[in-house]
């Protein structure tokens, strides 16, 4: 299925958040740009070293008018036990959802069935909860926070700039390209 341009479901989850759990709904997500962040477990290998990279970038996302949600199939009194154990996850400072049930992963489609896990995948939304990027990779495969927010910056742009499109490794206050005929060839 292709996810780009729908909107996220309506939804209500549990969360833990800087020592706090709290429930997080559809609305809470809406007029701000938001990354879903799926991972299969805490209390794994790759996971920290993703979820810490995020971290290290965070103060960046919030720059940029974005909200970071980590998903995975735990609960919040997991994600707390984790934060407790471990200083990678204690110094986390975005919400962690908890979806046990895996309402989200379904939805999204990245529920390994067999496993009970979630796929690794980035879901890149907009204020009015519309899906503009994402990429799903499988288990053993860690995740870049540079290229996800390098990623977010250019779905900024395009969506502010319409007319205007970003090319592969375009940062913000680089060159954009305005699509054209003359272009055609010459690229």
């Amino acid at each position: 299925m292709n996810y780009i341009n729908q909107s996220i479901p309506d939804f209500k989850v549990n969360a833990y958040r800087d020592g706090e759990t709290h429930e997080v709904t559809t609305k809470d997500v809406l007029g701000k740009w938001s990354v879903f962040f799926f991972y299969p477990a805490d209390f794994s290998f790759v996971c920290p070293t993703e979820l810490g990279d995020l971290q290290d970038h965070y103060a960046e996302f919030q720059k940029a008018n974005a909200e970071i949600y980590s998903v995975s199939e735990d609960t919040e009194f997991v994600h707390k036990a984790w934060a407790e154990a471990t200083d990678t996850i204690g110094k986390i400072k975005y919400t962690m959802l908890a979806d046990p049930a895996g309402k989200l992963a379904r939805f999204f489609d990245v529920l390994d069935e067999d496993a009970g896990q979630a796929f690794r995948a980035v879901f890149i939304v907009d204020p009015e909860g519309k899906i503009k990027s994402y990429t799903i990779n499988d288990m053993g495969i860690g995740r870049n926070a540079e290229e996800i927010l390098r990623t977010l910056e250019a779905a900024q742009f395009v969506r502010e700039h319409g007319d205007k499109v970003c090319p592969a490794n375009w940062h913000p206050g680089e060159e954009t390209i305005t699509p054209s005929l003359d272009l055609v060839g010459k690229i």
